[in-house]
């Protein structure tokens, strides 16, 4: 029997790919735990519309994010920290820390898409941090880390 996956099933496929498997395991398992649905003429078309119209707003969603990482990767970002005489910082420069101060310059970042190659910053001086706008559209911003 074939059918189109609805979510991902290990060892099987994943979204929206259309395989063959047993009847049974089809009939009992996979449809009534809104797994699969029975692979029809139409059902095949819809699939083919919806993959159709998920990759028009991907494609419009990658572009936004290129151009929103052309714009930052001009951004040098600065952030001030109570610090010791030696360099070390009185706690750490967190994801958060960063996205609040590139959101101060008027972008809208989320913490969780700032990727720090070292868990915390510890010391004062310059970094280079990802930004993650896009599973496929990363972009590097300079940040600076200086005493108060």
């Amino acid at each position: 029997m074939e059918i189109i996956l609805i979510q991902d099933v290990e060892r099987l496929g994943h979204k929206d790919d259309i395989v063959k498997v047993k009847d049974g395991y089809a009939r009992n398992y996979l449809i009534p735990k809104k797994m699969a649905v029975i692979a029809t003429e139409s059902a095949k078309k819809v699939l083919a519309e919806n993959k159709r119209q998920r990759a028009h707003k991907e494609a419009k969603l990658i572009e936004d994010a290129q151009t929103l990482a052309a714009r930052l990767d001009k951004l040098k970002v600065s952030v001030g920290v109570k610090a010791s005489s030696t360099g070390k910082i009185f706690g750490s420069v967190t994801p958060l820390v960063i996205a609040e101060a590139i959101n101060k310059n008027g972008y809208e970042i989320d913490r969780k898409q700032i990727v720090v190659s070292d868990d915390h910053i510890k010391e004062l001086g310059n970094y280079t941090v990802k930004v993650k706008l896009h599973k496929e559209v990363y972009v590097e911003v300079d940040l600076e880390v200086v005493a108060e």
